[in-house]
């Protein structure tokens, strides 16, 4: 096979695992993720149901793939939080923003990151490396903005004994809230006057404030 048609075929082998991901998204927005089956993504994805499986093998293994297109995402929004700020702990509570953000603007991003890492425990290995990869390049953002607040004296070196301790203990914090906030407003369908915009800023002003000098 030519160089040329080999990448040809490729690119639109890429460009149906995509679609399928794109058709999977649509229909677990629509109908949740236990009602919809793998008929509902061919016919949303406009393919055969055995051209489907061609590509994945059940419905589990597609939400792997929106895991992880979901973990680049938040990796996006970090690398671009950090280019906002120039000391550590500015560009700390631009990524707490982003985080936040990321839940507001794609909550079932947020929510397929959440159980990721027990999902990721059945994936193929090149899909758990490539999702273990971009977990630890995310992390990676927060600890070394931590080394920076830390070389710039923005961060308390007697509060910090070890960044990536302190990267996890900061998202596990703030993750923690804003679950807090949608099990609350879910409960109490109160969305519009639940206080979480208050609550989160008042958690992350609490957050960095315990590591800044």
């Amino acid at each position: 096979m030519s160089e040329p048609l080999k990448t040809r075929r490729e690119k639109e082998k890429q460009a149906r695992y995509e679609a399928i991901l794109d058709a999977a998204e649509l229909a677990f927005s629509e109908k949740g993720y236990e009602r919809t089956s793998m008929d509902d993504i061919a016919r949303t994805a406009s393919l055969s149901r055995a051209l489907l499986y061609v590509y994945f093998r059940d419905k589990a293994a597609i939400q792997r793939g929106i895991m992880l297109r979901a973990g680049h995402s938040l990796c996006r929004r970090f690398e671009e939080a950090r280019q906002t700020a120039d000391t550590g702990l500015a560009q700390i509570r631009a990524m707490g923003a982003a985080y936040y953000q990321f839940y507001r603007d794609q909550p079932d991003y947020f929510s397929a990151l959440t159980t990721a890492s027990t999902a990721m425990a059945e994936a193929d290995d090149e899909l758990a490396d490539e999702m273990f990869c971009c977990k630890t390049q995310t992390m990676d953002l927060m600890v070394g903005a931590i080394h920076l607040g830390l070389e710039d004296g923005t961060m308390n070196r007697n509060r910090i004994h070890d960044p990536v301790e302190t990267a996890l203990y900061l998202r596990g914090a703030l993750h923690g809230v804003i679950m807090l906030c949608q099990s609350e407003m879910a409960e109490s369908g109160l969305e519009e006057s639940f206080p979480a915009e208050s609550l989160i800023r008042h958690t992350m002003e609490m957050l960095t404030s315990s590591i800044a000098s």
